[in-house]
């Protein structure tokens, strides 16, 4: 049977193996880490949002941007310090504005479809990751809001979501503990949460005993496309019939390798892991998952113990660090909207999302016909993953299957 390496064992590079793996390919994971979903799928706010699906690309956001850039503590921080990177994907994301409500529509469709995806992976693997199909609520506090969200929801209606509008009685009574002047609301009773790193990293070692090779805490050092095959250098050269890119803001360095430009520009996201150590901040803390969207802050009730509480974005380069300032919002959001929970423990994150200037994933074939993408997911990787992974697994599929590429092998392919 041919076979596909795969780079990065996040969310995407993981439920990639699954869906290659089911279609009979032998499958190779290669990640720097020692451990799967230990980058950007780490600890990001748990949220399965078909109901987040709406893009950035709009006059609103960089008007917003603006006037942020010299708050510290603002929703949007961007670095002013000029970058070639930054500028050159910062024109491509204006000139995508035109596609504000085609790509919000895809997106939403995309979250929809995803849902049956993870759950066949839940099922088969058995992985407990703090599963909770509690719902999403959006909340607002000023009518502007609320009415921006009515028209949001007209596009997530057309990409198959069911949203409703809550009056502020009706959102209250969803979250009793919820605190703030809101003025109402909207509800996605078929959204859930989970804990992304507990889902991927279970997911892996069940693939694992698949018979799917995982080789973690190997760099890999370069990439050759040659007439036999891909070649895979991480201490040794390894051959491959195919390569999937699924390798998060490192995903655009690989492909300049392969020949192909995959403009991902790392956004970084902040979360803190409130850990609820007592009584009174478990029965206060919210157990539905929240998304405000003024804050541009989410949360994630983590079984009984845990509230993840996510947002913000940094356009700051390929920067890891954990800046007091960014995680301080964070903390303050709780205690504004939850002020009997604890904020006394608390354990603060900071991940990279690889976004597209489109906010669209790369999924499907690059120049070669033996590259294949799935990346660029940005905010939405736990959400899309599923439905992306089963797309690219697709199109490699039909490849092999037409293609000369592993002759006398492609027999044993077989659909999902």
């Amino acid at each position: 049977m041919p076979h596909i390496a795969i780079l990065g064992a996040g969310i995407t590079g993981v439920t990639t193996a699954y869906a290659l793996h089911s279609r009979g390919f032998d499958v190779t994971v290669y990640d720097r880490q020692r451990y799967a979903a230990m980058e950007t799928s780490f600890a990001n706010g748990g949220q399965l949002s078909a109901s987040n699906a709406e893009v950035w690309n709009q006059w609103s956001t960089v008007i917003k941007g603006i006037k942020w850039m010299m708050q510290g503590d603002a929703p949007l921080s961007v670095n002013p310090r000029p970058a070639w990177h930054k500028i050159s994907w910062m024109a491509e994301f204006l000139a995508n504005i035109p596609n504000y409500k085609a790509n919000t529509i895809k997106t939403a469709g995309m979250a929809v479809t995803a849902r049956a995806g993870l759950a066949e992976m839940a099922e088969r693997s058995g992985v407990d990751f703090d599963f909770s199909p509690a719902g999403i609520l959006h909340f607002y506090e000023t009518q502007k809001d609320l009415k921006h969200a009515r028209m949001v929801n007209g596009l997530l209606t057309q990409g198959g979501l069911d949203r409703r509008e809550l009056s502020v009685d009706e959102v209250m009574a969803k979250e009793p503990n919820l605190r703030g002047d809101i003025v109402g609301g909207f509800w996605t009773q078929s959204d859930s949460t989970g804990d992304i790193h507990k889902f991927t990293n279970g997911l892996a070692k069940w693939l694992e005993r698949q018979g799917v090779t995982f080789r973690l805490g190997k760099p890999v050092t370069d990439l050759h496309v040659r007439e036999d095959g891909v070649h895979v250098e991480c201490g040794d050269d390894a051959k491959f019939d195919g390569i999937v890119v699924s390798a998060g803001v490192a995903s655009r360095k690989f492909a300049h390798r392969l020949g192909d430009r995959v403009n991902i520009y790392p956004v970084k996201g902040y979360s803190i892991t409130v850990n609820l150590d007592d009584e009174a901040s478990q029965a206060h803390a919210p157990m539905v998952s929240l998304l405000d969207d003024k804050a541009k802050i989410v949360t994630s009730r983590l079984g009984k113990n845990r509230l993840r509480v996510a947002g913000t974005a940094e356009f700051n380069g390929e920067n890891r660090d954990i800046l007091d300032r960014r995680v301080r919002p964070l903390t303050k959001w709780v205690e504004t909207h939850f002020p009997e929970v604890s904020t006394e423990n608390c354990v603060p994150w900071a991940g990279l999302r690889p976004m597209m200037p489109n906010m669209m994933p790369r999924v499907g074939q690059g120049k070669n016909d033996r590259v294949f993408y799935n990346t660029g997911h940005g905010h939405l990787g736990w959400t899309l993953s599923p439905a992306t992974a089963d797309a690219v697994a697709a199109t490699v599929l039909a490849r092999f299957k037409s293609n000369s590429l592993g002759a006398g092998q492609s027999t044993t392919l077989r659909p999902a």
